[in-house]
């Protein structure tokens, strides 16, 4: 059986960040298929996962565009934490929550790969967490100076045994 973390955390992989303004983010559908493996592999491990959605003027609670995207796999025993910056530790209870969970190791898998994810892996390995992520595990936009793709690989070559070890 495939190694996991102490938990698998899940970032804004909603609805209004997975699509935005006429675009997909870069090859959703296999990312949310390899999320959806990884929430498998948590569910028969008994691990805890935590999905993490971004609230702003565009994700408003509660709201269509805020939502998790429908297409993973969440439950009644899942951990939500609702955040207003990149960080997901930012104003929120989520070092508390990974505190009472006895959490040393987290995996990462999400959007968007420049912003949030960068911001929330480079803090946990601020605070002393152990970080994994399996390659490609997140995703993001073309910009107008990379492609998403070319932003991926970079971000993961930065993170890779300096923030986190990559899994591939």
């Amino acid at each position: 059986m495939e190694t996991c973390a102490d938990v698998l955390m899940v970032i804004d992989l909603q609805n209004g960040v997975c699509y935005d303004n006429g675009e997909y983010l870069f090859d959703l559908q296999n990312l949310l298929t390899k999320v959806n493996s990884r929430i498998s592999l948590y569910r028969q491990s008994h691990k805890p996962i935590i999905f993490v959605q971004h609230c702003d003027e565009t994700l408003v609670p509660e709201g269509e565009q805020w939502a998790i995207h429908t297409n993973l796999d969440v439950q009644e025993q899942d951990f939500i934490i609702q955040k207003t910056h990149a960080n997901s530790f930012y104003h929120t209870n989520l070092k508390n929550l990974l505190d009472q969970l006895a959490v040393h190791r987290i995996e990462f898998c999400g959007a968007q790969t420049e912003y949030c994810m960068d911001a929330t892996i480079k803090f946990a390995h601020g605070l002393g967490y152990e970080n994994v992520m399996v390659q490609k595990a997140t995703s993001t936009f073309n910009n107008p100076l990379l492609s998403a793709k070319e932003t991926i690989d970079f971000y993961e070559n930065i993170w890779d045994r300096r923030f986190l070890n990559i899994l591939k």
